[in-house]
C-alpha cells in the first residue's frame, strides 16, 4: 500500500472504503470534534502493521488517540466491515484474472497469547492460539478466503469442515460466483476419513498426505503458497503475538491484515 507522509492508505484506497463504513449521526449535545474515519483507518493500520501498544500511538503523527481507534476498529468489526471489504477485493482480484481456483491449499500456524481470553484452554505447553487458513493456488497471498482461531491445544482436523464451508462465493467475472476450489492440498493433520469424505461431497479432489505412508514435503510442490500466506501475516507486527485479549479484536486485526495483502496485488493502489 502506497504511504503519502504520515498516511498508510491514500485517497483514492480511501474513497473505495468509505461507502462501506456505517454511517455516524452526529451528536446534539456537541462536543470535540470526532476523529474522521480516514484518519482512524490510517491509525489502526499504523498500529497493525508496527506492533506498538494502543496508548503509545504517536499524537505527533496526526493520529488519533490509541483509545478512539480502538473502539472505533471494535465497532467496524461489529458492524461486519472488515469481510465487506475482504469479498470486494476477491471480487476484484477474480476479475483481474488474479484468484486462480484450480487449487487452495490447508494449513495451520501457532500464535502465542496472553494469558486469559474466552478461547484458552489450560494445556501442557502453556497458552496459544492456532490460525488456519486455505489461501488459493499461485495467487496473491491475501487469498485468505477465511480465518478460523481456536485453541492452540485442539487438533487442526477438528475445525475442517468449517473453514471449507466458510470459503466465500467469490464473484467479479461473467456467471455463477465461485466458491470451492477444484482441488485441496493439506498435510497429515487432516488424514481422516471424514475429511476426505466432506470434500467428495462438495465435489473437490483431495491432495491430502497419508499417515504413514507420504512425507509431507512431497506437498511442498503446490502447498507452498500456504507457507507464504502464513509470513506475510507475520510481517504484521501486531499479529506476531496476539496481544488482543478480546477475540474481536484480534479478528478484526487478522482480516485487515489479510485485506492489505489483497490490495498490494490490486495495480491501482500499490
Amino acid at each position: 500500500m502506497g504511504r503519502n507522509k504520515n498516511k498508510e492508505i491514500g485517497a483514492a484506497l480511501f474513497k473505495k472504503i468509505a461507502p462501506l463504513l456505517p454511517a455516524v449521526v452526529a451528536s446534539a449535545r456537541g462536543g470535540r470534534p470526532r476523529v474522521s474515519d480516514e484518519m482512524a483507518l490510517n491509525s489502526i493500520l499504523f498500529v497493525l502493521r508496527t506492533g506498538i501498544p494502543w496508548e503509545e500511538l504517536p499524537q505527533e503523527l496526526g493520529f488519533g488517540s490509541g483509545m478512539t481507534c480502538w473502539r472505533r476498529l471494535r465497532d467496524w468489526q461489529a458492524a461486519g466491515l472488515w469481510d465487506r471489504l475482504h469479498l470486494l477485493l476477491l471480487d476484484e482480484l477474480r476479475g483481474a484474472g488474479k484468484l486462480d481456483f484450480s487449487r487452495a491449499s490447508m494449513d495451520a500456524a501457532s500464535v502465542a497469547s496472553p494469558p486469559g481470553g474466552p478461547i484458552h484452554r489450560p494445556q501442557p505447553d502453556g497458552q496459544g492460539q492456532a490460525r488456519q487458513q486455505a489461501p488459493h493456488h499461485h495467487g496473491p497471498p491475501g487469498h485468505l478466503v477465511d480465518l478460523l482461531r481456536h485453541g492452540a491445544n485442539r487438533h487442526d482436523s477438528m475445525v475442517f469442515e468449517g473453514l471449507v464451508e466458510a470459503l466465500p462465493a467469490v464473484r467479479g467475472c461473467r456467471g455463477r460466483p465461485r466458491r470451492w476450489p477444484h482441488k485441496l492440498h493439506a498435510d497429515k493433520g487432516y488424514d481422516f476419513a471424514r475429511c476426505r469424505a466432506h470434500l467428495r461431497k462438495l465435489g473437490i479432489a483431495t491432495r491430502i498426505a497419508r499417515r504413514g505412508i507420504e512425507r509431507n514435503d512431497r506437498l511442498g510442490h503446490h502447498r507452498w503458497v500456504v507457507e507464504r500466506t502464513h509470513a506475510w501475516l507475520a510481517a504484521f507486527g501486531k499479529l506476531r503475538t496476539r496481544f488482543e485479549r478480546r477475540i474481536d479484536i484480534h479478528v478484526s486485526l487478522l482480516s485487515l491484515a489479510c485485506c492489505v495483502i489483497c490490495i498490494r496485488h490490486l495495480a491501482p493502489f500499490c
